[in-house]
């Protein structure tokens, strides 16, 4: 529907497609206006031809008639004039509340489609730590409009392995998370507490690895967090250890994945 036209030519091609004059439109309308109790609805032959032959925009009750008359979404009608409803978790994340608040996530166009990984590579190692890009072999167009927002093909993202016990208990394993690449120098640790240090998601030789870093004579040290099982690593940085960029969000699970049921044809059998 959305050529990049004017919105007053698109609205009518639209009508003329459908084989409609605007006396027709003006009829329709006088029904939803009436059924809705509202003549807001109403739309006047006068007052379409002038959309049609101007920069006039219409009012929401006037959208929502074209959107019945034309069989158009109403959030399709929306971005011809520029107003894009999935934008408003993004504005919503832009503009936060001081004050902890219910909230919810709106799926306005369910048919719109993402870029979501639907099949892995079969090499990939679920239990060493990777970029999520390394992991996908193919790309595919999924109407979730939940995750539309994740540019997950092009952002960089990292799958911390199922054995990478490093961050943990802060990082479980099995999270996923986002890498901001343009944060690749490791900062000096001031801060307060350990949730206020930085942590870096590093590409080694053999791999990769999420830890907090620090710089010390030319190497760069993986720190583990103190109730890791995991020791200290020490590598030389820029030869054998580059930094990909700085964790700043995470998608993690708070508790342990439930134990996988008993295959029940391995199950002892009752005599």
């Amino acid at each position: 529907m959305l050529h990049g036209r004017p919105p007053r030519e698109e609205l009518k091609e639209i009508r003329l497609r459908l084989g409609i004059t605007t006396r027709d439109v003006a009829d329709f309308s006088q029904k939803i206006a009436e059924t809705e109790g509202n003549p807001e609805f109403h739309i006047s032959n006068a007052w379409l031809t002038q959309v049609e032959n101007s920069d006039s925009v219409p009012s929401i009750f006037k959208l929502y008639t074209l959107s019945s008359i034309y069989r158009i979404k109403f959030t399709d009608l929306l971005r011809l004039y520029g107003v894009d409803l999935q934008h408003l978790a993004l504005h919503q994340l832009e503009s936060p509340l001081p004050d902890t608040h219910l909230t919810n996530i709106e799926v306005y166009d369910s048919d719109r489609t993402v870029s979501f990984p639907i099949r892995f590579d079969r090499s990939f190692d679920i239990d060493n730590t990777n970029l999520l890009s390394r992991m996908v072999e193919i790309w595919g167009e999924v109407p979730i409009a939940l995750i539309q927002h994740l540019d997950i093909r092009h952002g960089l993202y990292g799958y911390i392995g199922l054995e990478d016990l490093t961050l943990y208990p802060l990082l479980r394993p099995g999270s996923f998370v986002q890498i901001d690449p343009r944060a690749r120098k490791v900062q000096p640790f001031p801060s307060r507490t350990e949730a206020d240090r930085p942590i870096y998601f590093v590409e080694l030789r053999e791999g990769y690895a999420c830890a907090w870093c620090d710089l010390q004579d030319g190497h760069l040290l993986l720190l583990p967090h103190p109730l890791s099982p995991c020791a200290v690593r020490r590598v030389a940085y820029g030869i054998d250890a580059e930094i990909v960029g700085q964790v700043c969000a995470v998608a993690m699970r708070l508790t342990d994945p439930p134990a996988p049921a008993p295959d029940a044809a391995k199950l002892p059998r009752r005599v």
